[in-house]
């Protein structure tokens, strides 16, 4: 049975069975770290259904805890959100950092790179998350723009060159438009295609945004 959402304003819709028996088990046994599950559980559901159809009686049953744990935990839905999708798996300037290191005629290739395999690995469901909830979480849309704007202008601050704010946008567009198709469209066969495949088809339009003539 599935629990159904009142998708307008994210509130609890009516109790599934599965709910019934997330309450009935309370407090999970001890040495298991609710938070953490719970932080696990509510990125998922917030990637399937982004943040106003997300509920806090679904996250509960998705991670086997009582709804109680989440107001324990985070205050409610707005906390859990903020820990488990606002807070990304990774830092921009660390990133930047580590994409400095390489000939700069490739680095759009790394750029690509890095980031597929990062979101095929711990990161996909944050970013999944992310772009589900920017129409109904001006958080999600500003955490979204700030990385990204820090990251690409931390790269090209190495790089000189004109028209830097363009740039930036630019490259902001293929990256997130890249992980959309991938992650949240699932659009075949980019869905499903290899790393590898995607970093030769998407590399060189990078390398024109950071480096090329864009005018």
């Amino acid at each position: 049975m599935t629990v159904e959402f009142e998708a307008a304003t994210g509130q609890d819709g009516p109790v599934s069975t599965e709910d019934t028996t997330a309450r009935r088990r309370g407090r999970r046994p001890a040495g298991q770290d609710t938070r953490a599950v719970l932080i696990d559980a509510a990125r998922a559901v917030f990637a399937e259904n982004g943040y106003e159809r997300a509920t806090v009686r679904s996250i509960a049953a998705r991670a086997g805890v009582d709804a109680a744990m989440v107001n324990h935990w985070f205050g409610g839905k707005e906390g859990l959100f903020a820990q488990a999708v606002l807070k990304l798996p990774f830092e921009p300037d660390e990133l930047v950092t580590i994409l400095r290191d390489g000939p700069v005629e490739e680095l759009g290739a790394r750029i690509a790179h890095t980031f597929l395999t990062r979101w095929d690995g711990v990161g996909g469901d944050t970013f999944q998350a992310l772009i589900r909830s920017i129409a109904g979480h001006e958080a999600a849309s500003n955490v979204l723009r700030d990385f990204f704007s820090q990251f690409f202008t931390g790269l090209l601050s190495d790089l000189g060159g004109d028209r830097r704010e363009l740039r930036v946008a630019l490259c902001a567009s293929q990256v997130v438009g890249m992980g959309l198709i991938r992650y949240v469209a699932r659009f075949p066969p980019m869905a499903s295609a290899e790393v590898d495949t995607l970093v030769a088809a998407v590399a060189p339009t990078l390398q024109r945004y950071l480096t090329g003539d864009i005018d």
